[in-house]
């Protein structure tokens, strides 16, 4: 797109300068403009506009001559060169400004900048460092080395995989940069333009299927209807007309699906609809709840590690100094403090878990690359977890409830009653309709229709984009979505795949005037609309007729019967179709009538008569050939998501642009409005306060006929990400407003005020929201993952969310759901099994240094226990696949810890036992493998007792609630399965030939065996410590109420339980009497 730039006064001529100064300020005209421009007030827009004198009004109050501009061919209307300078340099041009693209050096800073456990870990590697260079120059430098390395693997991945899904995304949204549009420019008359050179004032020219570049007020029309779905979540066209009554406002973002128009640029740039909708993706949200918690952990934890350092070195220098032990007595206190400064800092260093930052971006990524395969397109890796413990839904109803596309559900073709018209792989009308009735119906449907199919083949898409990857294989609609229902029942199985384009064809309706067949598009106004075929022979004609149920059925007097003759429409057989309609309309379907009249060019001169005539002379006396069900169907996959959505414990909400009734019934049918529930119009949620708000909030499920104000106020409130959080910030949405006596009146409120109210203690909910329209995107970006539709979706939503659904199904998020609550459980796996290692690392090296005993583990076995178990941790527990089950729980508050009961209880149980194991092997261990104590040989000793321990302890961590099933589906982990035997296999390489550089000695085969089923006992101890009955918070659940389980954990075990105890005690046999 080529570049807006406003141009300097000094290429103005001095006429040019007068001009602009009597040009109304930038500030007058945002404010009129705003005044016939709100969205989804049309009432009251039409209101505003009568009063400032209509089109003529506005274009004088522009300085905009419309007189001469009813002729589009005309060269000296429009705007001229030197205007267009004055105004663009006055009110700004098209275009919308937009967040430049950041570095991959860039997101690697971020990585470190926004990060405090990676800052926490940066500053313990340098003390580390020094400290350990001064200490011991030749390998003092390993610990603080392998944790800068361990950061910068960390940043390097994340930065990365930020870099490739920008990238990836950037490839899905990116817009076709040369899109011009017509418009009317002195003396040139029409002229193509860049839609970013576009000025308010300019008059511009659309036809059908162009996109509406601005808003603006309509001139002159010709039968111009606009697709407003996008923005507004109608699934409707929208008829157009400059009538008092009728509606003359054009939308930026929307599309022309008939007719031509001239309209008057009004809004552009930021403060078009479109553009006020931008301007709301542009601010950022907060942090997710992962990133919120494992900040809280990484400061508990460096508080932990200080205390514990600080306790540690008073300990040491209370002992030189009050006790004067023996073995401390050709020490100096220099020497001493150093020492003891030494093993705080290495404290610290042990209680900082390096690996979790890993994991978490291990567990992300992995998760990311297989929701990809299950149609899940992740742009922020924080929404992978964010999303499983998403507690409300908020979807949108066009294009992600419903297909987006008007279908024939059910209908009457020649007095046969069809309950089920979509059926697939029979024609169901087949021997119930005799041959010439069919013809009669399908020459109704193909030649009274102005809409067309396309096959996916005559769609030319974008190269380079990511939609590929999942193939859109449904039928593309161009035209009225109704038409286009009736021509896909006539192409599908229903009607054995007619073809309808060979009937219009053969209706040559392009002809020139007076030699082929006559249209007379549908009227909203009248509700139908007709055709008038001429036959083969060139006299005969018939007459088409398709419209609304009711009215059609009033100007029929016969109908179609299903062996092909016409009868006479007696009073039952009326009552029947009307009730037949009404039942239709009871169901939120929309009812159309076909019908035909023959032989009727006896009666008017078909080839030259007016739509008037047609109508007092042609459409009476009809034939009813059929009566139809439309309705924009649920997707197949929907009743049944929602309900497991629920079930998860998860709040499912629809807000949609559609009335109030139509919406109702959908939502019921999805199973989303429940009894108790309740619904309300935009209209009214704009009034509520946000005290009246709350206070519906636990019952609200469906909100008609909203605005995308209204979905971004419903979000703010339920989340509070956006809320308000200052005066300034407040007045900047309501100007004109007075803070001290309407804060508490207006919607969205304030952050003060909603954290204290609902008991919501400053935590809110964590809502999800989908959609594919413009009319979602903020909606979108203020959710804590918004998720748009790949396939129907526009660019605006894919901009504004986290995830995109590839395939559009609705039942697709319940995977992302499974998925998120999978990372968050891998994670939290990990924490269990990496907490206990550093508790016992810690507590052992505490220990030890009270007691003046040598580190049973040095540097570097510590690097491969702190470290590379820490890895291999991350791999391992990261990258377990999700268990249905995850889905029969309630998601967890946004605030409820990472570690639980549960968890404490088994790091504690562990721990326990390795510290007891680590003590009794360090005071006992010489006499068991007759070995020197203290020697190499005597701490290797220690060290593979204590990895082994981890290792099967690893098994243990896969669950983190009271089941005992620790080999549960290890063919379905490949990861963990060659991290363990990876694991085993360093393990033996560095214990038999580290040698002096990991001062370990080689074992022998009853050592191995020994230290090796030391360390299987933390299976068994496994099964024991789930027996005692510890169980989570109720109180860290959210979301509803469900009664097929309470979310929290349930006992089980494996039937390897049985031999948990026998095992036991074999192995307790073997090691103590043997």
């Amino acid at each position: 797109m080529a570049m807006c730039s406003a141009t300097s006064s000094s290429t103005m001529n001095n006429n040019d300068i007068s001009n602009s100064s009597s040009l109304p300020s930038a500030s007058e005209v945002k404010k009129t403009i705003q005044s016939i421009n709100e969205p989804q007030s049309r009432e009251s827009n039409l209101s505003n506009l009568k009063a400032l004198g209509n089109q003529s009004g506005i274009a004088s109050f522009l300085q905009v001559d419309i007189d001469n501009n009813s002729n589009t061919n005309t060269s000296t209307t429009g705007l001229t060169e030197s205007q267009v300078q004055q105004r663009r340099s006055l009110y700004g041009c098209n275009s919308l400004p937009s967040s430049p693209r950041k570095s991959w050096f860039q997101l690697f800073c971020d990585c470190i900048v926004d990060d405090e456990t990676v800052q926490i870990l940066i500053v313990a590697a340098i003390v580390s460092l020094l400290v350990g260079i001064y200490d011991d120059p030749t390998t003092g430098y390993i610990e603080g080395c392998a944790i800068l390395a361990a950061v910068l693997i960390v940043s390097i991945v994340t930065a990365t995989n930020d870099y490739q899904k920008e990238t990836q995304f950037r490839n899905l949204s990116q817009v076709n940069d040369e899109t011009s549009v017509l418009v009317l420019r002195s003396p040139l008359g029409v002229t193509s333009i860049p839609i970013d050179q576009i000025v308010i004032g300019d008059i511009l020219l659309i036809d059908a299927g162009d996109k509406i570049p601005c808003d603006g007020l309509l001139l002159n029309s010709d039968s111009l209807r606009v697709d407003e779905s996008a923005l507004t979540g109608e699934p409707i066209d929208v008829e157009k007309s400059t009538l008092v009554e009728g509606d003359p406002f054009l939308l930026s973002g929307c599309i022309s699906t008939a007719g031509r128009a001239q309209f008057l640029a009004i809004a552009i740039g930021k403060d078009s609809q479109w553009g006020i909708i931008k301007a709301h993706l542009e601010k950022e949200q907060d942090q997710t709840p992962l990133q919120e918690k494992l900040d809280h952990m990484a400061e508990i934890i460096g508080y932990v590690g200080m205390f514990a350092a600080a306790m540690t070195f008073i300990a040491m220098m209370g002992i030189f100094i009050l006790v004067k032990p023996d073995y401390l007595s050709e020490t100096t206190l220099f020497a001493h403090a150093l020492d003891a400064f030494i093993i705080g800092v290495t404290i610290v260093v042990v209680a900082v878990p390096e690996g979790l930052p890993l994991a978490v971006t291990i567990a992300l990524a992995y998760s990311t690359k297989k929701m990809l395969k299950d149609n899940n397109l992740i742009r922020h890796l924080a929404a992978c977890e964010t999303m499983g413990n998403a507690t409300n839904i908020c979807s949108d109803k066009t294009g992600t409830l419903t297909e987006n596309r008007m279908t024939v559900v059910k209908g009457i073709f020649a007095n046969v009653k069809e309950e089920e018209t979509t059926p697939e792989g029979k024609n169901v009308l087949d021997g119930k309709v005799v041959e010439t009735a069919r013809e009669i119906i399908l020459q109704g449907i193909a030649t009274c229709s102005t809409a067309r199919i396309l096959s996916k083949d005559q769609v030319v898409e974008r190269d380079g984009s990511v939609e590929s990857e999942v193939e859109d294989t449904r039928m593309h609609v161009v035209g009225n979505k109704t038409e286009a229902a009736l021509l896909i029942l006539a192409q599908s199985d229903f009607f054995q795949g007619d073809d309808y384009e060979a009937r219009r064809s053969k209706a040559n309706f392009d002809a020139p005037a007076g030699t082929g067949s006559r249209m007379f598009p549908f009227s909203s106004k009248r509700k139908r609309m007709s055709v008038l075929v001429k036959k083969d022979n060139g006299t005969d004609w018939t007459l088409y007729h398709k419209g609304a149920g009711e009215i059609v059925l009033q100007n029929c007097s016969t109908y179609l019967d299903a062996d092909g003759s016409v009868k006479p429409m007696t009073d039952a057989k009326r009552t029947e179709f009307e009730m037949i309609i009404s039942k239709y309309a009871s169901q939120a379907l929309r009812c159309v009538a076909l019908a035909h009249r023959n032989d009727i060019g006896n009666m008017v001169k078909c080839a030259t008569c007016t739509e008037q005539e047609c109508e007092e002379k042609l459409e009476k006396h009809m034939t009813l050939d059929a009566v139809v069900g439309i309705v924009d169907p649920l997707r197949g996959d929907v009743v049944e998501a929602v309900k497991t959505c629920q079930l998860a414990g998860i709040f499912v909400r629809m807000v949609t642009g559609d009335n109030l009734e139509t919406a109702n019934a959908i939502a019921k049918e999805a199973g989303i409005l429940t009894k108790d529930g309740l619904s309300m119009v935009g209209e009214d949620f704009r009034k509520l306060t946000p005290a009246q708000l709350d206070e519906i909030l636990p019952k609200l499920q469906v909100l008609a006929r909203s605005s995308p104000e209204d979905k971004h106020i419903l979000v703010e409130r339920l989340n509070g990400g956006l809320m308000p959080k200052t005066k300034e910030e407040w007045l900047e949405i309501h100007p004109g407003r007075d803070w001290d006596t309407e804060k508490d009146l207006l919607l969205p409120g304030y952050h003060e005020e909603w954290a204290n109210s609902m008991g919501r203690n400053g935590v809110g909910e964590v809502v999800g929201v989908t959609g594919d329209g413009t009319n979602d995107g903020p909606a979108l970006k203020a959710a804590d993952v918004g998720l748009a539709m790949g396939i129907s979706g526009t660019d605006v939503a894919k901009h504004a969310s986290d995830i995109i659904i590839m395939d559009d199904k609705f039942s697709s998020i319940i995977k992302a759901v499974l998925w998120g609550r999978s990372v968050f459980d891998n994670i939290r796996k990990f924490l269990q099994f990496q907490l206990t290692v550093n508790v016992v690392a810690l507590t052992i090296t505490f220990l030890s240094a009270v007691a003046g005993y040598q580190p049973p583990l040095n540097a570097v076995m510590m690097l491969w226990v702190n470290l590379i178990m820490d890895t291999m941790g991350a791999l391992a527990l990261g990258t377990e696949p999700p268990a249905a089950g995850l889905l029969l729980r309630r998601p967890y508050k946004r605030d409820a810890s990472l570690i639980n009961l549960p968890m404490w209880r088994n790091i504690l149980a562990q721990s326990s036992y390795q510290l007891g194991l680590l003590i009794f092997l360090l005071q006992k261990g010489p006499e068991i493998f007759g070995c020197e104590s203290g020697s190499t040989h005597h701490f290797t000793i220690i060290f593979n007792a204590f990895v082994f321990c981890q290792i099967f302890n690893e098994f243990n961590a896969r669950e983190i609630g009271d089941v005992f099933n620790p080999f549960k589906n290890l063919a379905g982990s490949p990861m963990f399965l060659a991290v363990i035997i990876f694991t085993v296999l360093a393990q033996w390489g560095i214990v038999e030939y580290g040698g002096d550089f990991t001062q370990t000695a080689p074992l022998t085969f009853e050592e191995w065996k020994i230290t090796c089923m030391l360390g299987a006992v933390s299976i068994p101890m496994g099964f024991v410590m789930r027996l005692v009955p510890v169980s989570e918070d109720p109180d860290s659940f959210a979301g509803l109420e469900v009664t097929n389980g309470s979310g929290i954990s349930k006992k089980g075990s494996s039937p390897l339980a049985v031999f948990v105890l026998p095992v036991t005690a074999a192995i307790v046999y073997k090691l103590v009497f043997d």
